[in-house]
């Protein structure tokens, strides 16, 4: 088991992404925590899933742009389970809306979730981190739009740019105390967050035309990214963007 007596939060955890994140992590011999906002009955379900082929788990609701929120969040891991070694930050949202219509309210929650969020989960668990005497994996999961222009979605856009530069710099400093941080940076999954794509026949031919290996990832593709980044073999990673899009930026490249 590459994980084999790890602890690791992974935020936003109750879905999508970072549910079967939170499962092939388990699956690796991690204990993890298991935080949600607003889908408690997944969490759990998640949760159970662990306990059921033998792994352990909790569930913590906390809103990762609350710091308090998020303080709690790593000291009921840590409280639990001893220590932490991997910290996700997963959690995420957008709002599409053309930049001139744009509110500041929508603004704001995206950068509070999507950046502020990180930059909280990467502190409160690097300090949780260096108190156990160093070492540990900073995992963010970015997107293609930290690189590529996505029109009417300049918020999210913004966040995950910001998460960028926010994951090369603290890499550097951490660095000492020999936490690793990295980005994993997704287009196109298979996710809640992308299922309004599948409704609409002509929009999902047109995503498929942008990627070269014409399909939508899979969570579980992403989620074994995540384990090879928070195993010991990648001791030696760090201050990197991972991407895993299909070729959808290659193929931007040469429009």
């Amino acid at each position: 088991m590459q994980l084999q007596n790890k602890v690791a939060t992974i935020t936003g955890a109750s879905l999508g992404i970072g549910s079967a994140i939170a499962l092939a992590f388990a699956k690796e011999g991690a204990a993890v925590a298991v935080d949600y906002r607003s889908h408690p009955d997944e969490a759990k379900e998640i949760v159970e899933q662990v306990e059921g082929f033998g792994g352990k788990a909790i569930s913590v609701r906390a809103d990762v742009s609350d710091p308090k929120d998020v303080k709690k969040l790593i000291q009921k891991t840590a409280g639990e389970f001893g220590r932490l070694d991997v910290m996700v930050n997963n959690a995420g949202m957008e709002q599409k809306l053309p930049f001139l219509d744009t509110p500041l309210d929508a603004w704001n929650k995206t950068i509070a979730v999507n950046l502020t969020g990180a930059w909280l989960g990467c502190q409160e668990a690097a300090r949780q981190m260096v108190s156990q005497g160093g070492t540990g994996r900073l995992i963010n999961v970015s997107s293609v739009h930290e690189d590529l222009p996505m029109p009417t979605n300049s918020p999210y856009c913004a966040a995950k740019g910001g998460l960028r530069m926010l994951m090369r710099t603290i890499a550097v400093e951490l660095a000492p105390h020999n936490i690793t941080v990295n980005n994993i940076a997704p287009g196109a999954v298979d996710t809640p967050m992308d299922a309004p794509l599948e409704v609409d026949t002509n929009q999902m031919q047109r995503l498929l035309s942008e990627i070269p290996l014409r399909r939508m990832g899979k969570p579980e593709e992403v989620a074994a990214l995540a384990v090879y980044l928070a195993s010991d073999a990648a001791s030696y990673v760090t201050g990197s963007t991972f991407v895993m899009d299909g070729g959808m930026m290659r193929h931007a490249g040469t429009l």
